[in-house]
């Protein structure tokens, strides 16, 4: 495993980290989701990603986790796992169960420590902008944890430029630095590109972008149809039949053509191109099983691209 220093601060990231969005939840199959941890463990993967709502049902990719780190990573091995969650989606019924005011984050906080059997984590994200409470509210909110010994950092996601710029000043001037930033970012959804990731690197605040597969589709999965027990076949997935489009295969046909011609799969040549960018800490997988997640981290072999294979990405992304 590759480390990388996250910012200017005196954290690593593995260049892959596992994320527990999806296949950790109550639906899922516990033991599968289990062997998937310890298998992530093994090859170097010490950062693990949740949130208060990952599930389905919300919450019990944490109650899970829990119960993992309990069965697998006894005592001081929790001191070898980075371990993060995040506030800021709805959570629970009433006024208090979803954005970004302190009563929230701070409930969120304490209900996710308790899910995982944890006395803290090591960094804690406002999953969102909130339109309607102050940024200033949320940013002394995290301050306020991190203060508390709840989270040793603070991170921000899903922040355009603008707003992650003043989020940034913010937790500087109380005294709390943002560690870090959690986007969307892949070949199929490039908005960082247009400012954020200038204001991450004149921060020093670290990238660790999220859906780097864009939910799947940047990968071998759905060349010939839609298979069982995909994310696109499933009732509760994010990805719909509806955004597999022809327009969309067509592009990951070609891409997955340039893939095999480097020796890679696609989804190896999706990390790696996102990974080029030096100001990317580490970049966010998920997996539903041991093969895949082996496959993924794989993608650390072959990190270069040549110009002409950029070049040729960037015009099967362009329609040219």
């Amino acid at each position: 495993m590759k480390y990388c220093r996250c910012g200017e601060s005196g954290i690593l990231l593995p260049a892959v980290s596992l994320g527990l969005w999806h296949n950790f939840g109550s639906v899922d199959d516990f033991e599968n989701g289990r062997r998937i941890i310890r298998r992530a463990f093994d090859r170097g993967i010490t950062h693990f990603d949740l949130a208060n709502n990952y599930g389905p049902v919300p919450g019990s990719a944490e109650e899970n986790f829990g119960k993992i780190l309990k069965m697998d990573f006894p005592g001081n091995l929790r001191d070898e796992l980075l371990i993060s969650t995040k506030a800021g989606y709805h959570m629970w019924e009433g006024p208090y169960g979803e954005w970004g005011s302190k009563k929230y984050m701070v409930s969120s906080l304490d209900q996710s420590l308790k899910r995982m059997g944890l006395e803290y984590v090591d960094i804690f994200y406002h999953h969102r902008p909130d339109p309607d409470t102050p940024v200033e509210e949320s940013m002394m909110a995290l301050d306020l944890i991190v203060r508390q010994g709840k989270a040793l950092y603070a991170g921000i996601s899903n922040y355009k430029a603008k707003d992650a710029k003043k989020a940034i000043k913010i937790l500087k001037e109380l005294g709390t630095p943002c560690l870090i930033h959690q986007p969307k970012y892949s070949m199929f959804e490039r908005w960082v590109e247009d400012g954020l990731m200038d204001v991450l690197e004149e921060n020093g605040v670290g990238c660790i972008p999220f859906s780097p597969l864009a939910q799947g589709l940047l990968t071998d999965k759905y060349l010939k149809g839609i298979p069982e027990g995909s994310r696109a076949a499933k009732e509760h997935g994010f990805l719909k039949t509806t955004d597999i489009t022809e327009e969309k295969l067509t592009k990951i046909k070609k891409l997955n053509s340039l893939a095999q011609q480097r020796g890679q799969s696609l989804a190896q040549m999706a990390l790696a191109w996102i990974l080029k960018d030096k100001r990317i800490t580490s970049v966010l997988i998920g997996a539903s099983s041991v093969e895949q997640l082996d496959n993924n981290i794989n993608s650390l072999d072959n990190l270069q691209f040549s110009k002409d294979e950029l070049s040729a990405i960037e015009t099967i992304l362009s329609d040219k």
